[in-house]
């Protein structure tokens, strides 16, 4: 891309891309409908990544949440978008790249108003580097064992992100999670 604006990938009812917008002034309380993904990091330990989001954020700040988000930018493969947002975000490196849920959708109302509307793959990797978060995404982070987080997020989902929420309320995806990167 030429410009520092970023674009996202509109989505029709059939989730072919019709067209592209300013990822900044989509995110409002009228987001249509747009491609994004969440990625679950796992390290040798075999424990997830879980983030809290910057309390900058326009939607959801300071809610725990999956190890990172994002969208990819128009023609941008998935594994290209995990490997830049997991640098962005988190200054890391990740590796081993899987989609383990091709074909989740949510749509979530913050409080503030903040509307998400996506189709939004779940992917897992592995991370290969040291971690050196972004402020301005993210407030704190921790390295948990999956099982505590399914856990903590049956008793206080209100602390957690909606599409974490939604994600290990699945059977199926818990399954393949759970699987993982057992070490």
């Amino acid at each position: 891309m030429t410009s520092s604006t970023e674009h996202v990938v509109l989505l029709n009812n059939d989730f072919q891309p019709m067209g592209t917008a300013d990822k900044a002034t989509i995110h409002n309380e009228n987001t249509p409908l747009h491609l994004a993904f969440s990625c679950y990091l796992w390290n040798t330990r075999g424990q997830v990544l879980v983030t809290r989001r910057s309390l900058d954020k326009i939607a959801w700040p300071g809610v725990w949440t999956n190890s990172f988000c994002g969208h990819p930018l128009p023609n941008e493969e998935f594994s290209d978008a995990v490997q830049r947002r997991a640098q962005y975000e988190l200054g890391a490196t990740a590796t081993d790249i899987q989609c383990i849920c091709p074909d989740f959708q949510y749509l979530a109302r913050d409080d503030n108003g903040i509307v998400e509307n996506e189709f939004c793959p779940v992917f897992q990797a592995r991370l290969t580097s040291p971690l050196a978060p972004r402020a301005s995404e993210v407030a704190d982070y921790a390295w948990v064992d999956f099982d505590d987080l399914l856990v903590s997020v049956q008793n206080t989902p209100f602390a957690f992100s909606p599409w974490m929420c939604e994600q290990l309320a699945n059977s199926g995806l818990v399954t393949h999670i759970k699987q993982g990167f057992r070490a």
